[in-house]
C-alpha cells in the first residue's frame, strides 16, 4: 500500500503481525490508519519511543518493532510520581515484544513549577521528559522520537501534548487520525495484552490543583491504590488527594466491590495510617479530568 507522509509516497512495507508472528488481517478504515502509521514510522529509519506501559504507547511501541525492527529503543521515564508496578510492567511488555528498553530518570520534582502543581502541571512534566528523551537521541545519534499520542489526546485540557510537540517529538497514531478506540482494537488483534489495560496517568494527577506534589505524598497515594487493589480486585481506580482527604473514584460498574463493611473498615485504617485525616468514597464513579473540572468550577465560582 503506497502511503503520502508530508509531500513524499512511502510503501508500508511491513506486514502486520501478532506476538506469536502470525499475519493480521485488520478491517477496513483501521488497516489504512495502521498502515500509514508504519509508512511513518519506517521513514524515521531509527526510533526511540517514549514508552509509558499503557495501550498507546505499547501500540506504537510494537508496531515500531514491526516496522524498524532492531532499530528501535523503548524510553521510560521513572520518576516518584511513576508507580512502581508501572515501571515492572514497562519491563515486561519490552521484553515480550523483544524491544530494546532503557530507563531514563527524570526529574521534575526540581522544577518549582510542577511542584507548586498549577492546571498546566503536566506541560512541566512532558518538557522535562522531552528533554531526556532529546539528549538521549542526541547520545545515540540519528534516532527520531515518537510517542503514543492518539488523536482523542489532542483534545481538551493537554498541556503535556503541547510540551512534546514543542520538542518536535512525532506522534504517528494520532497522525494517522488513530482514536482510542482505533487503538484498544488494533492492539488486541495483535495480541497486545494490556489492550484493555485502563488509562494510568501518574501518581501527580491524583492532587488537587494547588496543592504541593512531594515525593512523600506521592507514595502515600500509591501505597493506598496498592492496598485497595489487593482487598477489592479493582482495576479502575483513583485516590484523589485533597490534603486531609482521600477520596476514592472507581468505575461505575466496579463500585459493587467496595459494598463490605469489612473492606470498607480496611481501607479507611490503612489509609488513615497513611496519613490522611478522612477517606471518601465517590458514589459517582471514576470520571477522568475530574481535578480539571474542580479546577474549572473554582475558577467559575461554582465551588
Amino acid at each position: 500500500m503506497n502511503i503520502i507522509i508530508g509531500n513524499k509516497m512511502l510503501t508500508a512495507e511491513a506486514t502486520l503481525r501478532d506476538l506469536n508472528g502470525q499475519n493480521v488481517t485488520v478491517p477496513g478504515d483501521l488497516d489504512v490508519k495502521a498502515s500509514r502509521v508504519l509508512a511513518e514510522l519506517r521513514s524515521c529509519s531509527r526510533v526511540l519511543v517514549a514508552f509509558s506501559g499503557g495501550v498507546d504507547s505499547t501500540l506504537i511501541t510494537y508496531l515500531a518493532k514491526l516496522a524498524l525492527g532492531e532499530s528501535v529503543v523503548a524510553v521510560t521515564a521513572n520518576s516518584p510520581s511513576l508507580a512502581s508496578v508501572e515501571l515492572s510492567e514497562t519491563k515486561k511488555l519490552a521484553k515480550l515484544m523483544q524491544v530494546k528498553h532503557t530507563i531514563v530518570h527524570t526529574e521534575e520534582l526540581n522544577d518549582p513549577n510542577y511542584v507548586s502543581n498549577p492546571t498546566n502541571r503536566c506541560y512541566f512534566c512532558k518538557k522535562e521528559l522531552g528533554q531526556k528523551l532529546i539528549q538521549l537521541a542526541d547520545q545515540l545519534g540519528g534516532y527520531a522520537i515518537v510517542d503514543g499520542t492518539n488523536a482523542e489526546d489532542l483534545q481538551g485540557h493537554r498541556p503535556g501534548a503541547a510540551a512534546l510537540s514543542e520538542k518536535g517529538i512525532r506522534r504517528p497514531l494520532a497522525e494517522a487520525g488513530m482514536s482510542k478506540k482505533d487503538v484498544r482494537e488494533l492492539a488486541r488483534l495483535l495480541g497486545l495484552p494490556n489492550f484493555d489495560k485502563p488509562s494510568m496517568p501518574c501518581l501527580s494527577s491524583r492532587v488537587a490543583y494547588g496543592e504541593i506534589i512531594s515525593p512523600e505524598r506521592l507514595l502515600r497515594i500509591e501505597r493506598s491504590e496498592n492496598l485497595i487493589r489487593s482487598l477489592t480486585g479493582v482495576k479502575e481506580l483513583r485516590v484523589r488527594d485533597h490534603g486531609t482527604v482521600a477520596r476514592i473514584e472507581v468505575g461505575r460498574d466496579e463500585r459493587k466491590l467496595f459494598f463490605d463493611d469489612a473492606i470498607l473498615d480496611k481501607i479507611s485504617e490503612a489509609l488513615r495510617g497513611f496519613g490522611f485525616d478522612h477517606v471518601a468514597f465517590d458514589v459517582t464513579g471514576y470520571r477522568s479530568g475530574s481535578m480539571n473540572q474542580s479546577s474549572t468550577a473554582v475558577r467559575d465560582g461554582k465551588q
